[in-house]
């Protein structure tokens, strides 16, 4: 039997809701095209950390930071009608800079390889 921890089962939930909202009921135009890569939920469910990238962006404008600061407390209070917990958790948005990282490498391969039939 496999154990998982409340804090695991709840930030996949968080995750689900933030994409659903973000897709459905936020018209910022600052936000367009943000996709939520991950949530990591402290243990007494009372500070979520969200993850997200802007597709087709390797990097993150301060307008998109700007746009996901100001749309917190619109998706806290609607995290809390859909969501059945006590407390709503502070929600805090962080760039996933692993999409750059992946960009990053995928650049240096091309090269590698256009190097490597150059010769």
């Amino acid at each position: 039997m496999v154990n998982f921890k409340r804090a695991d089962r709840v930030a996949d939930l968080i995750k689900t809701e933030i994409s659903d909202i973000l897709l459905k009921r936020v018209r910022d135009p600052r936000i367009e095209n943000v996709t939520i890569t991950g949530v990591k939920l402290t243990d007494d469910l009372r500070f979520a950390k969200v993850f997200f990238v802007r597709m087709g962006n390797d990097t993150c404008s301060e307008e998109t930071m700007t746009g996901m600061q100001k749309a917190t407390g619109f998706m806290r209070r609607e995290l809390g009608m859909r969501l059945k917990l006590r407390n709503v958790p502070t929600i805090t948005f962080i760039y996933d800079r692993s999409f750059e990282y992946g960009s990053r490498i995928d650049r240096l391969l091309e090269e590698i390889k256009e190097k490597g039939t150059d010769a």
